[in-house]
């Protein structure tokens, strides 16, 4: 088995030797978190490799069951990448996205197989016209907060798209290692492999920060 390199070593042997300081529900978050990035490592194709970094970015961010609570879950991320901006001394983000726009980010926004109204206009629900203004105007935004340095803007509009294909594949709407969806499947995965080590760090370097019950708490006999 072909193993990648998502940083898990590094993180989890800081991971242990600093949890005892951590809050409850951080901790959990990071180890829970450090448990999908491993197994993400360990997947030999890029069909699994996305998955498990996604999983591993939910336990991460995910409060208490959001979406029953009526919160989109696309804008709880971004919430949470506005949060992880704010907190990010060390720039770790801002560097993400300078290294991966001319690769994965600048991909992802201009593949249409990852925007969510094309598929729309697939259905009939908007005409062609449409989707393809909502593309141009997604992409202008981008380029906007780019140009203002505002990167939790800028990774919440690539996670739209990454959200489109994670949609498709956990809901069965894609076939494992098809050829037709090598490339966003490809571009979504080092998009990933950067953020979710990226966000890792930055929650361990700010133990003291309120983060919120994790969802499904561990829950012991009496």
């Amino acid at each position: 088995m072909t193993e990648h390199d998502y940083r898990f070593h590094e993180l989890k042997q800081r991971q242990r030797a600093e949890r005892d300081n951590y809050p409850e529900n951080l901790g959990l978050r990071i180890h829970r978190a450090l448990s999908w990035l491993r197994r993400a490592e360990l997947a030999d194709d890029l069909d699994g490799q996305f998955i498990f970094l996604w999983v591993a970015f939910n336990a991460a961010y995910a409060n208490e069951i959001d979406g029953e609570r009526g919160r989109p879950e696309r804008q709880a991320f971004a919430d949470f990448l506005q949060k992880l901006q704010e907190l990010d001394s060390d720039g770790l983000l801002d560097q993400l996205v300078w290294q991966e726009f001319p690769k994965s980010i600048r991909l992802l926004l201009d593949n249409r197989y990852v925007f969510g109204s094309f598929w729309e206009w697939q259905k009939g629900n908007i005409d062609a016209a449409t989707w393809e203004e909502r593309l141009k105007n997604g992409k202008a935004a981008a380029n906007l907060a780019l140009a203002e340095q505002n990167t939790a803007t800028l990774l919440a509009i690539v996670l739209r798209r990454t959200y489109v294909l994670r949609n498709q594949i956990i809901h069965g709407g894609a076939t494992w290692n098809s050829r037709v969806n090598r490339d966003q499947v490809r571009d979504c995965v080092r998009l990933l492999g950067q953020l979710v080590p990226a966000m890792i760090e930055i929650m361990m370097n700010s133990p003291d920060t309120l983060w919120g019950d994790a969802s499904y708490p561990v829950v012991t006999n009496a």
